[in-house]
């Protein structure tokens, strides 16, 4: 495909607006059950069809009438201690989490977003078998809001409260297998203006809105953010993009859409309003109409939303403060920008303010959340995120043992090294310790034997034959001494 270069964006009158989903990190929207995913068999099976209703005009949406075309079954597995009826919509929804409340409140604000203080809880039919009542329930929650890029503001016309769909298991021809788990978390919907001016500018936006979102309470890892893209040009029909999720292929598909459309439009033909979805080649296929207003209607089992000041002054007192002033206040420590931006990048200052408490070396810290994880991961070939979780599990014993001068800072690989084999936290710590006098001996040997290298490559040598053992200060410190 031509490359995004030789794509003239103004010339084509390039509109494109962005849908970013993220789930909130609370308990379910309207009921009390935990936001947790399962791997285990559930206990129950429930089979249902769905049929398209009639929206709030009283027509039936498009997009609603082809999925009921298709007369598919839907199995919905259930679990008995973490899912309720509500979930099997075989009873009314609760009050809406006051948590979730409060984030999106605290993510409208970071968006300079206008509250609105009165609400109507809406339903939005969905029928494709991602929810057990046919529609999904969303709620307005801010509007009129704006974030900064290289390329001026971009606008973000409103913030939505919703509620996820079932997890989808398994689709066939004529049934799809959805689990319950996923039906329910809160997540939220932020909805960009068409300001996007190109397909790297998009790209741009996506990753700034998702770092602020991600200064909040939500959640993390693959699946709980989901972006969707909007697309027209030359005044054509708008065209839905879904599975964005891959930021490697995120300019490339938007580029291949817009070429798609130009072809069309320099053939005569006029693009539909369609839903498409992206794949991994950077390349589209149809999914079905674009839906319309015709999906929306009042939600009856639940009052306005009322919105107080008072909710709204409480949210800001734990407002989160954006990644710039997170960066300066990590200068302060002392760290080194590189550390900075992998701190940033890698979502890890809740971590990192976490581990200060118990060992205030910024150094230290940061290695142990960025570095040390990555090296072990690498070379005894176990998995990132293991070893992650045993990092966490153990991280305030591994920081007092290094506080008490049980271990030494040079030493916390070394242990965090023989937790992640499967050694308990006592005998890990348990470290051997070479005499220093056997250590001056190899530096003056090796000085002798290979004269003319730098300290630093002493120093890599030393390590080496002592894996670990000494500290690089320790090393270096000897190696200098000798060096003279």
């Amino acid at each position: 495909m031509t490359e995004e270069k030789n794509i003239d964006y103004p010339k084509l009158k390039f509109k494109a607006g962005l849908e970013i989903h993220q789930q909130l990190d609370s308990g379910k929207l309207y009921c009390r059950c935990p936001s947790v995913l399962r791997k285990d068999n559930p206990d129950l099976e429930v089979s249902r069809r769905l049929h398209a209703v009639a929206g709030e005009k009283g027509e039936i949406d498009v997009a609603a009438l082809y999925q009921s075309s298709l007369k598919k079954e839907f199995v919905y597995q259930f679990y008995k201690d973490s899912n309720c009826l509500i979930e099997l919509d075989e009873e009314p929804p609760h009050e809406l989490d006051k948590e979730a409340l409060k984030i999106a409140i605290q993510i409208a604000l970071l968006f300079n977003m206008t509250i609105i203080p009165i609400i109507q809880i809406m339903r939005k039919t969905v029928i494709d078998g991602s929810n057990t009542s046919g529609f999904q329930r969303t709620v307005m929650i801010a509007r009129d809001g704006f974030v900064e890029s290289s390329l001026g503001r971009v606008g973000i016309s409103g913030l939505f409260l919703e509620e996820d769909a079932a997890r989808i298991i398994e689709r066939g021809k004529d049934k799809d297998i959805y689990r319950l788990d996923r039906l329910g978390i809160p997540l939220v919907e932020i909805v960009t203006s068409p300001d996007l001016k190109n397909a790297e500018h998009a790209k741009e936006v996506a990753l700034k809105i998702g770092q602020i979102v991600r200064s909040c309470k939500v959640k993390r890892g693959i699946g709980t953010i989901r972006q969707d893209i909007n697309i027209s040009i030359n005044k054509g029909n708008r065209v839905e993009i879904k599975g964005m999720q891959n930021m490697d292929i995120f300019t490339k598909v938007i580029e291949n859409e817009v070429l798609r459309q130009r072809q069309l439009a320099e053939s005569g033909k006029s693009n539909e309003m369609e839903v498409r979805n992206a794949l991994v080649n950077g390349s589209t296929e149809y999914l079905r109409p674009l839906p319309g207003s015709s999906r929306m209607y009042p939600e009856t089992d639940l009052p306005l939303l009322k919105i107080s000041r008072d909710l709204i002054n409480e949210a800001k007192k734990t407002l989160p403060k954006s990644a710039e002033e997170t960066e300066d206040e990590l200068k302060k420590t002392g760290l080194n920008s590189e550390m900075i931006k992998l701190l940033l990048k890698r979502e890890k200052i809740p971590e990192f303010k976490e581990f200060l408490k118990f060992y205030n070396s910024p150094d230290l810290v940061a290695k142990l959340l960025l570095v040390f994880p990555n090296e072990i991961s690498s070379k005894e070939n176990i998995g990132l995120e293991k070893i992650e979780e045993i990092l966490l599990e153990n991280y305030s014993e591994i920081l007092n043992a290094v506080n008490s001068k049980k271990i030494k800072e040079g030493e916390v690989k070394e242990v965090l090294n023989k937790l992640v084999k499967g050694v308990n936290f006592g005998e890990a710590s348990k470290i051997e310790r070479i005499d220093f006098g056997e250590i001056e001996e190899s530096v003056i040997k090796m000085i002798k034997e290979k004269p003319g290298l730098n300290p630093n490559a002493y120093m890599g040598l030393v390590m080496k034959q002592f894996n670990g053992k000494v500290s690089g200060g320790e090393a270096m410190e000897m190696i200098k001494k000798y060096l003279k």
